[in-house]
This record gives structure tokens, C-alpha cells and sequence, in this order.
């Protein structure tokens, strides 16, 4: 049977120290004597997983709203704009908040409240992309085909609108990490014990002068992520920009 560490002896050890059982402990350990290494490599799975979730329910629900929103026709259209136009007037991290206390915190939570107050962007930039592709000749020769107005969106608009999406998504990614960081910092996301990077951050913000390592490591992995996805967007958009693939 193991035996449970001391956690006196183990507690606030830092980068790179040896405790008395002979374990190195890269990035050092916490209050409980708990490895901040092994809680970072954690954590990524359910800050990176959150955040990836989130954006995807965000995709879907912008690119169907943004979707039938650019093709349909008026008074269908009319409503669509003017819901996105209200969801974009509420103030996002109010409202995050709002949602956040009323329910018990937790992953699911902070997915589906990330997924729903982020769609908004996404309806906006696929509902001019398809309005765009709508009076291309593609679209007019399908259509004298006798192809369905459904079939014509799903099959021939759809997928030559994907491209500004998937930019969207690469930078949106960054955003969602950020703000599921935000709450678990305030308490109101992922709660301990199990790790994610917000309230690993929020579990060091007392010990910042004798051991500042805590919350340096995920504030570092935190701030890595969100730039690498911002350099990701900006790459892929270069990447499938016509213009620049035909030029």
C-alpha cells in the first residue's frame, strides 16, 4: 500500500530541487508538496480541452446561424441579424459571470457558457462570406440545375466558406483559453482539485513572494498558448488566402 508523502518536507521546494525520496521536481512543488510540473501537464489536457470544446460548439452555432442567415431570404434573415446584433450587444464577461454563479462551476459548464456567448463573430463573418459566394456563377449554375436551395448551401456554399472559419477558430481558440483561465481564477470554472491553469494561478497568488514558481509556470504556459494561436491564425490565414495562392 503507499504511503502518503510529507508534505511539510515536500512543500514549496523549488525548480529543479531533489526531495528526500530522491524525485526531481523540474518546476517545483506547491503548498501540498504537489509536483507543479505534473499539475501543468495535467492541466494543459483540461485547459486546452475546455477551450478547444468551446470554440467548436461556437463554429457550429455561428456557421449555422451565419449560414441560413446569408442565404435565406428576408424576413428569415431579418431575424437572424437582428439576434446576433442583440447577443453581440450584451457584454460578454457579464454575462459569463452571470451564467457562471447561477450553476454549480465545472468543465461542462464553462464549455457550453464559452460556446454560447461566442457564436456571435462567427454568424457575422459566414454570413457575409456566403452572401459573397450566393451570386457567384457556381451558385446560379447549380441552382438551373434544379438543385434545392438547401442542397445548394450545404453542398456548393458551405465548404468555400469554411476557410475564414477555420482562421476564426485558430485565433478564437486563444480567446476561449483566456477566459476559462479567468474563471477558474475567480473560482467560478474547473475546481480543485483538479488542475487547470486558472486556478493553479489563483492557488499561488498568496505565495508570489517566497515562492513565485506556483504560479509563474502556468501563467507562462497560459501566455505561450494564447500567442501560439494567434501566430496560428495569422499563418493559416496567409496559408489559404487565395490571393496569395493564386497570384
Amino acid at each position: 500500500m503507499a504511503t502518503q508523502h510529507d508534505i511539510v518536507a515536500t512543500r514549496f521546494l523549488p525548480p529543479l530541487a531533489t526531495d528526500a525520496r530522491g524525485t526531481v521536481h523540474p518546476l517545483g512543488t506547491d503548498r501540498f508538496g504537489r509536483d507543479v510540473w505534473t499539475r501543468l501537464a495535467y492541466g494543459a489536457r483540461i485547459s486546452l480541452g475546455v477551450g478547444t470544446l468551446a470554440v467548436l460548439l461556437s463554429i457550429a452555432i455561428g456557421l449555422a446561424v451565419g449560414a441560413v442567415a446569408g442565404y435565406a431570404r428576408r424576413p428569415v434573415r431579418t431575424l437572424l441579424l437582428a439576434l446576433t446584433d442583440v447577443a453581440l450587444a450584451l457584454p460578454r464577461v457579464v454575462l459569463l459571470l452571470l451564467l457562471a454563479t447561477l450553476w454549480r462551476p465545472s468543465a461542462a459548464l464553462v464549455i457550453l457558457v464559452l460556446g454560447v456567448t461566442g457564436w456571435m463573430s462567427v454568424a457575422r463573418l459566414v454570413q457575409g462570406e456566403v452572401r459573397s459566394l450566393a451570386a457567384r456563377p457556381f451558385v446560379e449554375g447549380a441552382s438551373a440545375l434544379g438543385m434545392s436551395r438547401g442542397r445548394v448551401l450545404w453542398r456548393h456554399i458551405i465548404p468555400n466558406a469554411l476557410t475564414p472559419v477555420i482562421v476564426a477558430a485558430a485565433l478564437g481558440l486563444g480567446n476561449a483559453i483566456m477566459l476559462e483561465a479567468g474563471l477558474s481564477f475567480l473560482g467560478l470554472g474547473v475546481q480543485p482539485p483538479t488542475p487547470s491553469w486558472g486556478n493553479m494561478i489563483a492557488s499561488g497568488r498568496d505565495t508570489l513572494v517566497n515562492a513565485p514558481w506556483v504560479a509563474a509556470a502556468p501563467g507562462v504556459a497560459l501566455v505561450v498558448v494564447v500567442v501560439a494561436c494567434t501566430l496560428l491564425g495569422d499563418a493559416l490565414q496567409d496559408a489559404l488566402d487565395p490571393a496569395r495562392r493564386y497570384p
